[in-house]
C-alpha cells in the first residue's frame, strides 16, 4: 500500500505514547517523526517538511505550549494538534488562541485519534488567508508625523504654539524616532512654510569641514577656498535651519553656534565683518547633553539658549498604539512603489509587529515593512518577517542532574586541580578531609 505524503512529528515524554500514536499513524500509511523533547522537535522542524505537529503539553524543561506559540510564529501554515493527560479548559483555550487545530485527551481511541488528525490537515488546507487593512482613515496624521497616541498628540500641541515664532526649539529622543519630522512640522506647519528648511547632520559632516558649511568662508581662508561661499545659514536665512546631532559640534563651533543665539549675526570663515540674519533654530540629538555639561564636552550656557522650548520624542516601545497606523504608511508607501498597489497584512504579522519592541524605532519599522513588501505578493504575512521577531525558545545548556551528582561532580574538578591533595581540596571546598573521602564513597 503506498504511503501517504504527510509527514507527522509526534512530540511527547512518554514512550509509550509516543509509540502508540506512531502505530496508529503507520497504520493510516502516514510518514512520522517522533521527539522526546521540544527541543528535539525543533531540530526535527528545521531539516524536514512537517504537515501536522501533535503534541502534548506537560513537558519537561520546555513545555508543549510554548512549542506551539514557536511553531505559530515561525512555522505558521503548519497545523497543531494538542494531546494531554492533564486537561483544563485553560490549557485548551490557551492552546487554541496559540495556534491549535484540535484538542485530544488523553486516554483516547484509535478513532478519537483518527478523527482529530484528518480534521487537523483537512483545516489547513482549507483555511483560507485572512488579512486586515490597518487603516483605512485619514486621521493621526499631522504633516508628516503619524500617530494617534497621548505622546504624539502633547508634541502636537507643542508645535502648534511655536510653529508661528521664531523660538528656539530643543528636540530629544533616540535614534530613529523621527525628530527631523517633528523639525518639518513646526517649519511647515505655520507660516514661516514657504521660507527655507535646511537640514544639517552635524555628525555627517567632518569636523573641521563643519565649521566652513555651517556659517560659509571667503577665498582663501584655508586650502581649497577658491571663492566666497555662504554656508548654511545664509542659505536658511528667513526660515529654519535644523540641527541634528548637536552633540557631535566642536567646542570651537559651540561658541560660533551661541553668538548666532545672541546677536542674530554669523561671521564666515577667514572673514572679520559679521552679517545679520534671520533664522529659527531646532536643534536635535540622542546625546545626553547634561551629562556632556558635566565633562565639559558641551557648553552649558549654549544648552540654555538652544532649550527655549524642549520637545521629547518619545521611543516607539512606549507609543505601540501608533504602530498600526505606521505599519499602514509604510505598506501604502513600499507597495506603490514596488507593486503599484496597496499592501496587506495579516493579522498575525500585524500582532508581532506590535509585541516587539523596536530597539531601532520607526527607522527599523520602515525598514521591516520595507523588505517584507518586496518578499511577497499582495499580503505581507508572517514568512515575510525577520526570525528576530518571533517567539523564540531558550533551551539550557547544561544537562539537568540531581544534586547529589552535581556535588560529586565539583569535588572531583577541585580534586584534579589541586593534584589530588585532599587537604587542599578540603581548604577549598571548606570541608574536612574525612567529609571529601565519604562523599566520594557514596
Amino acid at each position: 500500500m503506498q504511503l501517504r505524503k504527510e509527514n507527522i512529528l509526534i512530540v511527547d515524554d512518554d514512550v509509550d505514547i509516543l509509540e502508540l500514536i506512531q502505530r496508529h499513524l503507520q497504520s493510516w500509511n502516514y510518514h512520522t517523526f517522533k521527539a522526546m523533547s521540544v527541543k528535539e522537535a525543533v531540530t526535527i522542524l528545521r531539516d524536514t517538511k512537517i504537515d501536522l505537529l501533535i503534541t502534548d503539553l506537560k513537558m519537561p524543561e520546555i513545555d508543549g505550549s510554548e512549542l506551539i506559540k514557536f511553531v505559530s510564529e515561525h512555522y505558521p501554515k503548519l497545523p497543531k494538534l494538542v494531546v494531554t493527560g492533564y486537561p483544563s479548559f485553560q490549557d485548551a483555550l490557551s492552546s487554541i488562541k496559540s495556534g491549535a487545530v484540535d484538542y485530544l485527551t488523553k486516554p483516547f481511541t484509535k478513532d478519537e485519534l483518527k478523527t482529530a488528525v484528518d480534521h487537523s490537515l483537512l483545516t489547513s488546507e482549507k483555511d483560507p488567508q485572512k488579512t486586515v487593512n490597518i487603516s483605512k482613515e485619514k486621521n493621526g496624521v499631522y504633516g508628516e508625523i503619524i500617530g494617534n497616541s497621548e505622546k504624539i498628540n502633547n508634541i502636537i500641541q507643542i508645535i502648534e504654539r511655536v510653529k508661528n515664532n521664531k523660538a528656539t526649539v530643543f528636540i530629544k529622543g533616540e535614534s530613529g524616532t523621527g525628530k527631523e519630522l517633528v523639525a518639518r512640522a513646526i517649519h511647515y506647519q505655520g507660516k514661516f512654510a514657504r521660507a527655507p528648511f535646511i537640514a544639517v547632520n552635524c555628525g555627517g559632516i567632518p569636523e573641521n569641514l563643519l565649521e566652513a558649511e555651517l556659517f560659509g568662508y571667503i577665498k582663501g581662508a584655508f586650502t581649497g577656498a577658491e571663492t566666497n561661499r555662504d554656508g548654511f545659514f545664509q542659505a536658511a536665512n528667513g526660515g529654519t535651519i535644523f540641527l541634528d546631532e548637536i552633540g557631535n559640534a566642536s567646542l570651537g563651533v559651540q561658541s560660533r553656534l551661541l553668538r548666532v543665539l545672541q546677536e542674530k549675526e554669523v561671521v564666515k570663515v577667514g572673514a572679520t565683518k559679521p552679517e545679520k540674519i534671520d533664522v529659527r533654530i531646532i536643534a536635535a540629538t540622542n546625546s545626553d547633553l547634561q551629562e556632556m555639561m558635566q565633562t565639559k564636552t558641551f557648553r552649558e550656557d549654549l544648552y540654555y539658549r538652544l532649550t527655549v522650548v524642549e520637545i521629547n520624542v518619545s521611543p516607539l516601545r512606549e507609543r505601540k498604539e501608533d504602530i498600526p497606523l505606521l505599519v499602514d504608511k509604510f505598506l501604502f508607501k513600499y507597495g506603490i512603489e514596488y507593486k503599484d498597489r496597496f499592501m496587506k497584512i495579516t493579522p498575525q504579522a500585524s500582532e508581532i509587529l506590535n509585541r516587539y519592541n523596536w530597539p531601532g524605532n520607526i527607522r527599523e519599522l520602515e525598514n521591516i515593512i520595507q523588505r517584507a513588501v518586496i518578499m511577497s505578493d499582495k499580503i505581507v504575512d508572517i514568512e515575510q518577517l525577520p526570525e528576530h521577531l518571533k517567539y523564540s525558545l531558550e533551551f539550557s545548556s547544561e544537562e539537568l542532574l540531581p544534586l547529589k551528582a552535581i556535588e560529586k561532580k565539583y569535588i572531583e574538578k577541585v580534586l584534579r586541580a589541586t593534584g589530588n591533595n585532599k587537604t587542599k581540596a578540603a581548604e577549598i571546598l571548606q570541608i574536612s578531609r574525612k567529609t571529601i573521602r565519604q562523599k566520594l564513597s557514596e
